[in-house]
């Protein structure tokens, strides 16, 4: 596989009220470890294309299971306050990341772990 497990779903939901699929954990030597960007906690947003939102959980895990050997995964990084909330400065701007870049290193974390993933399937 690709070194990880996901989590979440229309049936089991990771977050309350949300549907979406979240990277649960990350195989030590697995692909996605050794490529070093994809986080416990990412949300996975897409894979080949394929929107996930509002799937059931197994429908997601067979996404994965079919992904095939060129895999594109579009993530979103769960961002984390490091000294105290963002976005408070009174002046409007709302302190967010600008969408690019979240998704700019997600494309390339999916170029870099299909790339492993074929080295691997060759040494098989």
């Amino acid at each position: 596989g690709l070194g990880f497990n996901i989590v979440g779903g229309t049936d089991q939901q990771y977050i309350a009220n949300d549907n979406s699929i979240y990277v649960s954990w990350i195989k030590k030597d697995g692909a996605a470890y050794l490529d070093g960007r994809l986080q416990e906690g990412d949300k996975i947003l897409a894979i080949n294309g394929k929107d996930l939102k509002d799937l059931r959980h197994k429908d997601a895990v067979e996404l994965f299971r079919n992904a095939g050997y060129y895999v594109s995964l579009k993530i979103q990084r769960r961002l984390q306050p490091q000294n105290g909330p963002v976005g408070h400065g009174g002046d409007g701007e709302s302190g967010a990341l600008p969408l690019a870049a979240i998704l700019v290193p997600g494309m390339a974390l999916a170029a870099a772990a299909v790339w492993i993933l074929l080295r691997y399937r060759q040494r098989m």
